[in-house]
């Protein structure tokens, strides 16, 4: 009798059995994870959200269910005489036009100039843009507190005071903004760099036909955030600003304090109001804020 080295159909079966229970396996602990991911993020998104929340009910609420106990989130009376006379008790309308200039101003700027010193300092191979984007970097080991007295007399001096150039011009050159385009642009292939070169394009042209477009969406995240970053400054423009009409909103906000007392109600108003510009803006263009493929145009 000859042996042979066929499997029974037995053993073939439980083959089976054993090869279709391991990805069964798998697929739950990989369910376990995202559940378990999925909820930590739930967490996280209550413990940010919830005082945001009652930041925003509270501004509906009348001055004397401000502070009246048992606190509640709901307002029981909701009115909006709050944001009537945050409107009303300054000139809010001035305030958001001398803003929407700053910060559009100083967003286009800023995109601009930190797209074209980042493509510089990852393309260019240069011992002194070495040098010098250690230097922007070093700015940011700094607290801004620091680079305010020396700030403000250069400004003072170019003669740019209680104006809304003095500022702009200090703020369009961002060592984020500048970290953030060089490190993009060092994960676009070089090749496609030199297949536009072979091809007879200028330098002008390759940074203007293949890497705008292809940082686009850098773009449009350095512009959210240097929107916000200057709807929401505070400190500069109180040190160059002296003149009323040339006020922007977080001063404007600052002037409903009094000195004795606050009035909460308006005061949350005016907060609320200022928001609103900031999650417009949010809203229309977060769905542009996408990956790019930038690998496009390249044959392997």
């Amino acid at each position: 009798m000859t042996t042979t080295d066929i499997p029974r159909p037995a053993d073939v079966g439980s083959g089976r059995r054993v090869s279709k229970k391991r990805p069964r396996k798998t697929a739950t602990g990989g369910l376990r994870q995202a559940v378990s991911a999925t909820t930590l993020l739930w967490i996280m998104a209550c413990l940010y959200g919830i005082p945001v929340l009652w930041f925003v009910l509270s501004s509906f609420k009348p001055a004397s269910d401000l502070f009246s106990y048992p606190l509640t989130l709901v307002p029981h009376n909701p009115t909006l005489s709050g944001f009537e006379a945050a409107w009303d008790s300054a000139n809010f309308s001035q305030y958001f036009i001398n803003t929407a200039i700053v910060c559009v101003i100083t967003t286009i700027l800023t995109v601009g100039v930190s797209c074209c010193t980042g493509y510089a300092l990852a393309k260019y191979d240069n011992r002194w843009l070495k040098a010098f984007f250690l230097c922007i970097l070093a700015t940011t080991m700094l607290p801004g507190e620091v680079m305010l007295a020396p700030e403000f007399l250069v400004v003072r001096n170019l003669g740019l005071y209680n104006s809304f150039a003095g500022i702009i011009l200090p703020a369009v050159l961002t060592a984020t903004g500048c970290f953030m385009f060089r490190q993009f642009f060092l994960t676009v292939p070089d090749e496609l760099v030199e297949a536009a070169r072979i091809d007879g394009a200028r330098e002008l042209a390759i940074f203007a036909r293949i890497m705008v477009p292809l940082s686009r969406p850098i773009m449009l995240t350095l512009a959210i955030l240097s929107f916000q970053w200057r709807w929401n400054d505070y400190i500069w423009p109180l040190l160059m600003l002296n003149d009323p009409n040339k006020f922007t909103v977080q001063i404007g906000i600052q002037s409903i304090v009094g000195a004795q007392n606050i009035n909460w109600s308006v005061l949350l108003g005016a907060s609320v109001i200022s928001m609103i510009p900031l999650i417009a803006i949010f809203l229309v263009f977060q769905r542009y804020v996408m990956g790019a493929d930038i690998n496009a145009g390249l044959k392997d």
